[in-house]
């Protein structure tokens, strides 16, 4: 007969936590990975230098993108899933998340701009701030699309110059980058390819 010797529960420390990770746990995390990268294969080819993917990995994308037979894009597919093991999925999927306008950070600079311009629109002291607050702004065209803005409301007329200082004031608030753009001379170059 064996004898079954006692484990001391003592001899573990509470720092010493165990994970304990079940086989469907890891399928389920794998084939999250292998939908991140399936989702990269939908975009551009300059979106795609933007995420600063390996090597391997952006070269097995751009050939899927080229792949027409369903057999073959599935083991492409299932391909870039164990590529997607070896890179970190959090920054592509809050790329991913910008793009579809999901980002936390993307939505707040787009709220910013909407409440700037409508205190623009409320209140004349809103555009003295504004001009104080960025030197070399186009005073003149402010003031302009601000009286426009405001008249095409009174009137009922379609937001024509609502739009224009929107889009103003997008040039004046930068917006928040998600991931690390890459060179600009890349990028040039990169488009030149396409």
């Amino acid at each position: 007969m064996s004898r079954h010797t006692p484990v001391n529960h003592d001899e573990f420390d509470q720092d010493d936590e165990i994970e304990i990770v079940s086989k469907s746990q890891m399928k389920r995390e794998m084939n999250a990975l292998q939908d991140l990268g399936v989702a990269l294969i939908d975009l551009s080819r300059s979106h795609l230098k933007k995420l600063n993917l390996p090597d391997a990995l952006f070269t097995a994308i751009i050939d899927a993108q080229k792949i027409t037979a369903n057999s073959a894009i599935k083991r492409q597919r299932q391909y870039i899933g164990r590529l997607m093991r070896e890179v970190d999925p959090v920054p592509i999927q809050a790329y991913l998340d910008s793009l579809r306008g999901d980002n936390d950070k993307q939505t707040a600079w787009l709220h910013l701009i909407e409440r700037t311009r409508d205190e623009l629109l409320a209140d004349d002291k809103a555009v003295a701030r504004l001009i104080d607050e960025h030197a070399g702004i186009d005073i003149q065209s402010l003031r302009q699309m601000v009286r426009n803005a405001r008249s095409e409301r009174a009137a009922n007329k379609p937001p024509k110059h609502f739009r224009a200082l929107f889009q103003f004031l997008k040039t004046l608030y930068p917006e928040p980058q998600i991931v690390p753009q890459a060179d600009a001379d890349t990028e040039d170059e990169d488009e030149a390819d396409d």
